[in-house]
């Protein structure tokens, strides 16, 4: 078994056995010391500017919110990483890169990129102001005031987006892609661009794992997680793979990524790829059980092989509460698919009515202050399909990431 840490706190040295940014810098020559002195050099950098250093955050039994919802099971459990580095736990990401940067080029004066609405671009700010390296930040027109006068304290550069003429897909994104060209570095919460994002990523799902193992939890565990570009998914996957192959887990995972009717790209991903093989017809749980019997990995070389037939950017995107999950493309998609597959899991599809009573519940029964898109994945399991598959004997994991600003 993979040894914990226990007497750390910090996911970046609790889980440090598991991080590719650790076996780097074992291969390089470092010393175990010498790594988690990086870590907690980088740490308190971090602590500096943000007030708050990375620590492992509460995962709790909310039977209540499970009664408010109706579910057939009280065993829901949700993940707060609202008060984690920057109000989000996309900072786990950037924190993780960071450390790669650290190892590969100490002192690089490379500006670093990142396209996002709100909360993506928080945490880069934070962790490039901690590493005093230079960001540009690629936001929409209608970001809020709020994250625009956060960005502009820690000294980011900001480039506000309009769409061009003719163009199709996330304007903000079509800028970073082309600072990058400039030469500019990813900095990015998108593995597609930057792909050491989901090493610290899989520390969510490494605490996920531990947590919920510590409490006894065995048997389907049910995993609804709201879904932008779909790097925190991929992450949480291969976080809680990784807790079960490890010993600490003993749980079947289904996996259901959560996105909103206004922009549900690998909704319709699925749904393309499953009819490509014949399987259009039934429930979303029938449709999924029976891509599960007839062996997932041709579907997963065929989504592979033609990604743009299935993944393409959704137009127009629409408005909703939750914002900072309508990216229109899920860029981390094969990332995400793979475990929902393997799972016979699927995903879910929720209309704006459902994205605001989540978030009502979270903030009033679950007492979680979290933003409509950090309470997102609640909103699955209020979706008819997922909500009537829940079985009494079932747990249930939603994560809750991204604070009420």
């Amino acid at each position: 078994m993979t040894a914990i840490d226990r007497d750390s706190q910090n996911p970046f040295v609790r889980y440090r056995q598991l991080l590719d940014s650790f076996d780097r810098a074992r291969s390089a020559g470092w010393s175990d010391r010498d790594f988690v002195a990086l870590v907690e050099r980088l740490n308190e950098s971090v602590r500096a500017v943000d007030g708050v250093g990375f620590t492992v955050t509460p995962l709790d039994r909310h039977p209540e919110t499970a009664a408010a919802i109706e579910l057939a099971t009280g065993d829901l459990w949700l993940k707060d990483d609202t008060h984690n580095v920057g109000g989000s736990h996309k900072a786990r990401h950037l924190f993780g890169v960071m450390l790669h940067d650290a190892l590969h080029a100490r002192g690089s004066e490379s500006e670093l990129a990142i396209a996002s609405c709100g909360n993506a671009a928080l945490a880069a700010a934070v962790v490039a102001r901690a590493e005093e390296r230079p960001l540009r930040v690629f936001i929409p027109t209608w970001a809020e005031a709020r994250v625009v006068e956060r960005l502009e304290q820690l000294g980011a550069r900001i480039e506000v987006c309009e769409r061009r003429d003719g163009e199709q897909g996330d304007p903000t994104y079509l800028r970073f892609l082309e600072a990058i060209e400039r030469g500019a570095e990813p900095f990015s919460v998108q593995s597609t661009v930057t792909p050491t994002t989901i090493d610290g990523g899989r520390t969510l799902g490494w605490e996920v794992a531990e947590q919920l193992g510590e409490r006894g939890v065995t048997g389907r565990l049910r995993v609804v997680v709201q879904i932008g570009g779909g790097a925190m998914a991929s992450a949480v996957a291969a976080g809680i793979g990784d807790g079960v192959d490890h010993g600490w887990l003993d749980v079947e995972p289904v996996y259901h990524p959560v996105q909103t009717q206004a922009c549900a790209p690998l909704v319709r991903a699925w749904n393309l790829l499953l009819a490509s093989a014949g399987i259009a017809e039934g429930s979303a749980h029938d449709r999924a059980l029976k891509a599960a019997s007839m062996g997932c990995e041709p579907l997963i070389a065929a989504a592979r092989e033609e990604p743009d037939r299935f993944m393409f950017p959704w137009d127009p995107v629409g408005e909703s509460a939750a914002s900072g999950i309508l990216d229109d493309v899920t860029y981390d998609w094969l990332g995400v698919l793979d475990p929902v597959l393997r799972s016979a899991g699927f995903p879910v599809t929720v209309s704006e009515a459902q994205v605001l009573r989540a978030h009502e519940v979270v903030n009033d029964v679950a007492r979680i202050e979290a933003s409509a898109t950090g309470s997102a994945g609640l909103a699955g399991l209020l979706e008819r399909d997922l909500h009537a598959e829940i079985d009494p004997g079932d747990h249930v994991l939603a994560l809750v990431t991204g604070i009420e600003r």
